[in-house]
């Protein structure tokens, strides 16, 4: 699976002010029930209750911040870098300042929804692909990073 797959240039966003965990999930949620015409608040609810099983702050800055959705057929995803970092409980303990949201099938059919997310680990585990993002002028540039190499 390729991140272009659930990934579209329009749902990149540079700059994201977000003064913390609760208004990053608050904004990404948001942003995700407008595109795919979800309630946002059942959205935000599931992101609430997948972090308090464990943080999806993965180190280095980085939060993969996921849910699984009955109703979903496909995944879906935004990338996000914050203008600010703010704390997220990640492994480390650093702030956390680039985002990718996914939404998941609960049913996924075959292995998609552990590919997409595989997939969104991988290419912010490149030390690179994050530079790229983290120095991106614009969303087009984030949307570069993330999918070339």
């Amino acid at each position: 699976m390729k991140i272009e797959e659930f990934l579209q240039p329009a749902n990149v966003v540079i700059e994201l002010r977000a003064g913390d965990k609760e208004a990053a999930l608050r904004e990404l949620a948001g942003r995700a029930g407008t595109t795919l015409n979800w309630d946002t608040q059942v959205l935000l609810q599931a992101l609430y209750e997948r972090e308090e099983l464990g943080s999806t702050g993965l180190g280095d800055g980085i939060a993969i911040p996921h849910v699984r959705l009955l109703g979903i057929d496909r995944p879906f995803g935004i990338l996000a870098r914050l203008k600010r970092p703010i704390e997220f409980a990640a492994v480390d303990g650093r702030p956390v300042d680039v985002l990718f949201l996914l939404v998941l099938p609960r049913e996924a059919k075959g292995s998609s929804q552990l590919n997409a997310l595989a997939c969104v680990a991988r290419r912010l585990r490149d030390e690179p692909t994050v530079k790229a993002i983290r120095q991106a002028s614009d969303a087009e540039a984030a949307y570069h990073a993330i999918i070339s190499r």
